[in-house]
């Protein structure tokens, strides 16, 4: 079973080794997303390369295809990303807030209109449990229902109620017996709803709570609603979620954004953003994003940044990167996500270090004012709400 060992604090903050079964992952962590059982582009060997410890799939698109079936007869989910680590699936709520124009949800659960297809894919609170079982993730997510940041507080409450719902009968089909024993060596997560009301959001964790689950997440967030609003829902989850268990804000990885969360009491997170940027021509560095499609780093002889240690900057230059993308050739974004997952990784690491030295606010606002303040030519300007 998952747990959490705290290292060190500071503040809110803190380090920590969360224990699975296949491997421990120093906290805070960031965790790569391979939606479709796959880091999009990259090997598994790259990934590791990277520094990345734990990934993330998703439930909804893997039930789509191959199935959960199919992904149990092929070894388990481990197996098919090629991964020896930690792996967590999303439970397929996200998707009721990002396919809200082809899905139905009623107390019951959720049908989907496949965007592959047209066929129905109907997923119930059971069912999630179920075909994260099959596919053998260390940590499962219960389904719930995410509202997008535009909810009237009607909405969002019951939002709240139908989630707390679902995670009652998604812990009931976890703990069930198993020829395994109960829940095998699978940790369930909590996903705590209720928008930017804080009334919603404490009641939506007491419900959680008093399911007495292996971990809790925040989910509901970055979907629109700012940095400011994300930060004051922040604010109130140290004294909302247990200590002793690891915290998850879902789908969060701007920078600024993590280090917010971790402040506040967060241990981990997952995003698209250094893959699909990656993809996109962007890199993220210390000094702020670089657009390689830009004409000014044509003939630019140095690495993505000075002091990485990545693959892409021990061997390609900016020039060299930017015309991989003007070709078209598909080592281009290889080569960018991989330091961006570097990126990410380097910077998760330097979190760690700061909070255990005690200077995590002192070392955050030397980051944040190389990241975000400085012109960088034009390349990053100061993000706004």
């Amino acid at each position: 079973m998952i747990s959490l060992g705290i290292s060190s604090t500071d503040g809110k903050a803190r380090t920590g080794l969360l224990h699975t079964g296949h491997g421990n992952v120093e906290t805070p962590a960031f965790m790569p997303v391979g939606t479709a059982g796959t880091i999009k582009g990259l090997t598994p060997d790259q990934v590791a390369a990277a520094g990345a410890k734990m990934i993330l799939a998703n439930t909804y698109h893997l039930m789509l295809r191959p199935g959960a079936q199919t992904i149990a007869d092929l070894g388990g989910l481990h197996r098919v990303m090629g991964w020896s680590g930690p792996i967590l699936t999303d439970s397929g709520g996200y998707q009721v807030f990002s396919l809200a124009r082809l899905r139905r949800i009623d107390d019951e659960g959720v049908a989907f209109q496949s965007h592959i297809d047209g066929a129905e894919l109907r997923l119930t609170p059971a069912g999630a449990i179920q075909a994260q079982r099959l596919m053998g993730a260390d940590v499962i997510m219960q389904l719930d229902e995410c509202p997008p940041a535009d909810a009237t507080g009607q909405q969002v409450a019951e939002a709240v109620r139908r989630s707390a719902a679902w995670a009652r009968l998604c812990r009931d089909e976890w703990a069930a017996p198993t020829d395994d024993g109960p829940a095998a060596s699978q940790a369930l997560f909590g996903i705590q709803q209720g928008g930017v009301f804080h009334d919603l959001r404490r009641q939506s964790a007491d419900a959680l709570v008093a399911l007495d689950l292996p971990g809790y997440a925040i989910g509901g967030l970055s979907v629109g609603e700012g940095h400011s609003a994300m930060c004051r829902v922040l604010d109130d989850i140290d004294a909302q979620l247990p200590a002793d268990r690891p915290r998850y804000l879902m789908g969060v990885g701007e920078p600024r954004d993590i280090l917010a969360a971790v402040a506040r009491g967060v241990d981990l997170f997952d995003c698209v953003l250094p893959t699909r940027n990656g993809r996109n021509a962007e890199a993220f560095t210390n000094s702020g994003r670089i657009r390689l499609r830009n004409a000014r780093w044509a003939k630019d002889a140095s690495s993505l940044e000075a002091d990485c240690d990545c693959f892409t900057c021990r061997n390609f230059s900016r020039g060299v990167l930017r015309h991989l993308f003007m070709a078209k050739e598909m080592l281009g974004p290889i080569l960018v996500s991989i330091h961006n997952l570097r990126f990410f990784a380097r910077f998760m690491a330097g979190i760690r270090q700061a909070i255990a030295e005690g200077n995590l606010a002192r070392w955050s606002q030397v980051v944040l004012a190389r990241m975000y303040e400085m012109d960088n030519g034009g390349e990053t300007p100061t993000p706004t709400e």
